[in-house]
């Protein structure tokens, strides 16, 4: 089943996870094309992340309904349409409605391939085969820097978009075409009944015990991995736009490492006792480090501190499973999109949010001041702290 199933869901979030960091590396060349203030830049690249959210409650009983190959093949082409579309872009009002289109098409390749994962691999595997399909996210990271820099040699940013829209459609192509169907009942009692089940899963407390920490970790890491650790390498690094690309590209290689890592060892941690809310927990408190050595300005080793950041930003992954296990497997994609529903409306705040923050200051000599990185990535720091604390009683009880 991993060539049939993994796969193919790998690709679609591969190409999911490169729409998602390519502004990283492109938004210079579209400020040069299209004037673009720092609120400008945080809005058109994190507007993915609210019509992502937006999509994923209907999402969850779309999947549960009718299955991951047909929804994610379907939203796949829209994704393609929204990459067109931007491709074309003359003003920020059309670079926003694109990117908003694309957000909307990628919003189910993890949360399909999570299911899918559910319906066609045993409890036990399922950590591990989450892991594939993230690393796969972070390889579609690493194509969005070094790769795209590189391709920028021989075209534009519209061609780079223009692209990956071709590869999109190829992609759901692909994804129809080879994953067989395991359709599975949503449950009895109609919509009504599935929305309702929905706000059942949002009144639990242990699922509020986890999703604080989740989403601000997992948004606070795609906003700044996505966009904002370009300009903070050039900030305060000072790294030139080739050394900017290579230190994006290690940040997303150890992303990769880190969602192969989450999951190949969820299983044996567990064995010897170390619950996986208690491995996500660990994971996520190591992330506020490498964050706040960010905040702080710590520049003496750049590559390292990405490494570092890059590795640690996954290990929140793993709250997907925690919470799957709580629920019947009927809920399965519901209770997926609904933690991942809070993760992207907490990467829209934040993307949006330090554009804001940051842009409070003026630059100089082209670069934002220390002060204004202090503030902007030091806010997300200790919100995640807070809600770390939060998620203590969470890990305890199962622990017990």
């Amino acid at each position: 089943m991993l060539g049939r199933v993994v796969l193919p869901f790998a690709a679609g979030y591969f190409l999911s996870y490169l729409y998602r960091t390519v502004n990283a590396v492109l938004a210079p060349e579209i400020g040069r094309a299209i004037s673009l203030d720092a609120s400008d830049i945080g809005l058109m690249t994190g507007i993915y992340f609210m019509t992502f959210a937006a999509a994923q409650i209907p999402l969850g009983i779309l999947l549960d309904r009718f299955g991951p190959r047909r929804v994610e093949a379907i939203l796949l082409c829209f994704a393609a349409a929204g990459a067109f579309a931007f491709s074309l872009a003359q003003s920020v009002p059309a670079l926003v409605v694109g990117r908003a289109l694309v957000g909307f098409g990628v919003s189910s390749c993890l949360m399909a391939a999570l299911k899918a994962n559910v319906q066609f691999f045993p409890p036990q595997r399922i950590p591990l085969m989450n892991g594939i399909i993230l690393g796969a996210g972070g390889l579609g990271a690493i194509a969005a820097t070094a790769p795209v820099q590189a391709a920028l040699h021989l075209t534009d940013w519209r061609g780079v978009y223009g692209g990956v829209a071709v590869l999109t459609l190829a992609s759901a192509a692909f994804l129809w075409l080879t994953v067989p169907d395991r359709h599975q009942t949503a449950g009895a009692g109609g919509l009504r009944v599935q929305i309702a089940e929905v706000a059942e899963i949002y009144r639990d407390p242990g699922f509020w015990r986890v999703a604080p920490a989740t989403m601000l970790s997992m948004g606070s890491f795609m906003s700044i991995q996505g966009l904002w650790a370009g300009p903070w390498l050039r900030d305060m690094a000072g790294f030139a736009p080739d050394r900017i690309a290579t230190g994006l590209t290690v940040m997303a290689g150890a992303m990769a490492l880190g969602y192969l890592s989450v999951g190949a060892m969820a299983e044996r941690l567990e064995k010897r006792g170390i619950a996986p809310i208690t491995q996500g927990a660990v994971g996520m408190a190591l992330y506020v480090l490498a964050l706040g050595a960010m905040a702080a300005g710590w520049s003496a080793a750049p590559l390292a501190l990405a490494a570092v950041f890059g590795l640690t930003g996954t290990a929140c992954s793993i709250n997907y499973a925690v919470l799957t296990r709580r629920f019947p497997l009927r809920l399965a994609g519901r209770v997926n999109t609904s933690l991942n529903l809070t993760i992207f409306v907490a990467a829209f705040i934040i993307q949006w949010g330090l554009g804001a923050l940051i842009g409070l200051w003026d630059k100089v000599d082209g670069r934002w001041p220390p002060e204004a990185w202090a503030v902007g990535l030091g806010v997300p720091a200790l919100s995640i702290l807070a809600a770390l604390i939060w998620q203590i009683p969470a890990c305890r009880a199962e622990k017990s």
